[in-house]
C-alpha cells in the first residue's frame, strides 16, 4: 500500500517531532519545512496528499502561503493550524476553502483525525455504510414480510430509499444486494395493493390518497388564511426529493409524509385525480366534457384549471386560483416576472414538467439515455436541472414572500427490465406499464387486472374493457417485433403500474423560515 505524502511547514518544525514521528507510524510520509516559501518550492516541484500550514510564521504567512499554493495545488487538502482565534482570520481561511481549521495547541490524535476525515473518508464512509447495510439487511427483510398496513409500507419505502441514495454516495458493492430486496419488497407490495386496493375504493378505510390532496391538505391552509403556492412535479419520486431537500431546508422548514397515487399511475388519472377532487369514473360522469379518454387524440391533461374549478365550486369555495404550467425555460421565467401579480390569489397551482420530460427523452435518446444510466445518474440530472432552474428561484420568492408551499407529484416512475408479453387489438393503449382494452391476451399470473373498471372508480369505454397491470420492474411488450421491442424499452423508466416508486410519492409542506 502507497504511503500517503504529508508537507508540514511550521517555523516551529522542532517542536513538533513527537506529533510527527506519531504519524510516521500510522503510516505516512511527512516532509518538514519551516517557511512558506520552502514550501511552495516543493509544492512546485512535487506531489502531496495533504499539506499542513502553521498560520502564523516569519515572512510569508500562512495565508499567504495558502492563497499560492491553491494556484500551483488547488485540489490538495490543506489544514491550517493556529494560535490566534481572530475571526477574520478563520473567515480568510474558510474562505480559501481550506479543509480543516485546528487552533493551537494541537494534539497528535486532532492532527490524525483531520487527516483522516480529508484522505480517508470516502473509504471508512464506504466501509462503515457496508457494515450499518449488512446489519440493517435482516431487519429490513423482516420488515418486508411484517408489513400490513400502508404506514408499514411507507416506513419500509423510505427506509430503503435512505440506503439507496447511502450505498449510491459510496463504492460499496453492496448496490445489487440492495436491488434484490427492493425488488423483494416491489413484489410483497404488489401482494398488497391486490388484496386491498379495492376495498379502498369502496370504503372510507383508505390512506391519503390523489383525489383526497385538496380536502385534507390544501382546504385546510385556506382555511387559516394561508397564501399556498401548490407545486406539482410530474414523474417525482421519493429519492428525487430527498436529492433536492438540502437545497430547499435552507428556505423553509420542512414536513414529509407519503401519500398513495390511484391506479393507474398516470397523469391522466392521478393528477386530473388531485385536482378534481375525484375518482377518474367520476369525472367521466360528472364532467365528460373535461374528461379524454385514451383512444382519442386530444391531449390528456389540457382540462386541469377547469377541473380545479369544479373542485371549489363542489365545496362552494371562492378563493382565487391560478394554474400555471411549466414546461421549459421561456414558461418558468415569464412565471417568475408574473409573481408579484400572483401574491393576489389564495391558491397558486404550478405544474413543473421537467422530469417528466427528462424520463421520455431518456427513452427516446441515446446520448440522455447515457447521461441518466441509472437510477443514481437520473437523480443527479435531477437535482442539477433544479439547482439551476427557474423552479428554484421560484421557491425563493415564495419562502420570501411567507407563503406556504406543497411540494408533490401525481405518480413516481420506475425503471423496468422485465417484459411481459400481451396481446391487444389496434384501440389498446400504448403505456407499457398499464393496458387497457376489450379481448386482453396475457398470463393473469403475471398481472394486476381489473375486470370491472367501475368498482375501481375507472371508466369502461366498452362493456368489455379490461385494466391490467405491470407491476415491479415488469413491462408489456407486444409479440410482433418483439426483441426490438424489449431492446428498445428495457432499462427505461416507466410509469402507470404498482410499485413503490409510483404509487408511494412525496408530499412536502414547506413553511418559510422568516
Amino acid at each position: 500500500m502507497t504511503q500517503h505524502r504529508i508537507l508540514w511547514a511550521d517555523d516551529e518544525i522542532d517542536l513538533l517531532k513527537p506529533h510527527i514521528l506519531f504519524l510516521n507510524t500510522k503510516g505516512y510520509d511527512v516532509t518538514t519545512v519551516c517557511s512558506g516559501r520552502d514550501a511552495l518550492e516543493l509544492v512546485e516541484n512535487n506531489h502531496f496528499d495533504l499539506i499542513i500550514l502553521d498560520e502564523n510564521m516569519p515572512g510569508l504567512t500562512g495565508l499567504e502561503t495558502l492563497q499560492r499554493i491553491k494556484q500551483t495545488a488547488p485540489l490538495t487538502p490543506v489544514i491550517m493550524i493556529t494560535k490566534s482565534e481572530e475571526e477574520n482570520i478563520m473567515n480568510q481561511a474558510i474562505g480559501s476553502k481550506i479543509a480543516d481549521y485546528l487552533i493551537k495547541p494541537v494534539k497528535p490524535n486532532q492532527i490524525l483525525l483531520s487527516i483522516k476525515k480529508n484522505l480517508h473518508s470516502e473509504s471508512l464512509v464506504s466501509q462503515q455504510a457496508s457494515n450499518d447495510y449488512r446489519q440493517e439487511f435482516a431487519n429490513i427483510s423482516q420488515a418486508i414480510d411484517q408489513c400490513e398496513t400502508i404506514d408499514d409500507w411507507y416506513d419500509l419505502y423510505r427506509r430503503i430509499t435512505y440506503w439507496e441514495l447511502e450505498l449510491a454516495a459510496t463504492s460499496t458493492n453492496m448496490d445489487e444486494l440492495l436491488q434484490m430486496q427492493k425488488n423483494e419488497a416491489n413484489s410483497a407490495f404488489n401482494r398488497f395493493i391486490r388484496k386491498n386496493y379495492e376495498t379502498w375504493m369502496s370504503t372510507s378505510n383508505h390512506p391519503l390518497m390523489s383525489p383526497h390532496l385538496f380536502k385534507e391538505r390544501i382546504f385546510p391552509l385556506l382555511d387559516a388564511g394561508e397564501k399556498v403556492f401548490l407545486i406539482v412535479i410530474d414523474n417525482f419520486r421519493l429519492d428525487q426529493w430527498m436529492t433536492i431537500k438540502p437545497l430547499l431546508s435552507e428556505l423553509f422548514t420542512i414536513e414529509e409524509e407519503l401519500y398513495t397515487a390511484i391506479l393507474p399511475t398516470a397523469t391522466q388519472y392521478a393528477r386530473n385525480a388531485i385536482f378534481s377532487g375525484l375518482m377518474p369514473l367520476q369525472i367521466a360522469k360528472m364532467f365528460p366534457e373535461l374528461w379524454v379518454d385514451e383512444d382519442e387524440a386530444e391531449g390528456k391533461n389540457l382540462n386541469e384549471s377547469p377541473l380545479i374549478a369544479t373542485q371549489f365550486d363542489r365545496y362552494r369555495r371562492k378563493a382565487r386560483f391560478s394554474y400555471n404550467k411549466v414546461n421549459d425555460s421561456g414558461s418558468g421565467d415569464r412565471l417568475l416576472r408574473e409573481f408579484t401579480n400572483l401574491g393576489n390569489n389564495n391558491l397558486n397551482v404550478v405544474v413543473l414538467n421537467f422530469v417528466d420530460m427528462l424520463s421520455h427523452a431518456r427513452t427516446e435518446s441515446k446520448m440522455i439515455r447515457e447521461l441518466a444510466l441509472n437510477n443514481a445518474a437520473y437523480r443527479s440530472l435531477t437535482e442539477s436541472w433544479f439547482r439551476h432552474s427557474s423552479a428554484m428561484e421560484l421557491f425563493r420568492r415564495i419562502a420570501e414572500s411567507g407563503y406556504k408551499a406543497i411540494l408533490t407529484t401525481d405518480h413516481g416512475t420506475v425503471q423496468v427490465s422485465n417484459p411481459i408479453k400481451v396481446v391487444g387489438t389496434r384501440d389498446t393503449n400504448t403505456n407499457l406499464r398499464y393496458k387497457i382494452g376489450r379481448n386482453l391476451s396475457y398470463n393473469p399470473k403475471q398481472v394486476y387486472e381489473i375486470k370491472k373498471p367501475e368498482r375501481f372508480g375507472l371508466p369502461s369505454p366498452s362493456i368489455a374493457t379490461t385494466y391490467i397491470f405491470a407491476s415491479g420492474r415488469d413491462f408489456f411488450a407486444y409479440p410482433n417485433n418483439y426483441n426490438h421491442y424489449v431492446q428498445y424499452y428495457t432499462d427505461t423508466f416507466q410509469h402507470g403500474g404498482i410499485s413503490m416508486e409510483e404509487m408511494l410519492v412525496p408530499l412536502i409542506t414547506l413553511s418559510t423560515k422568516q
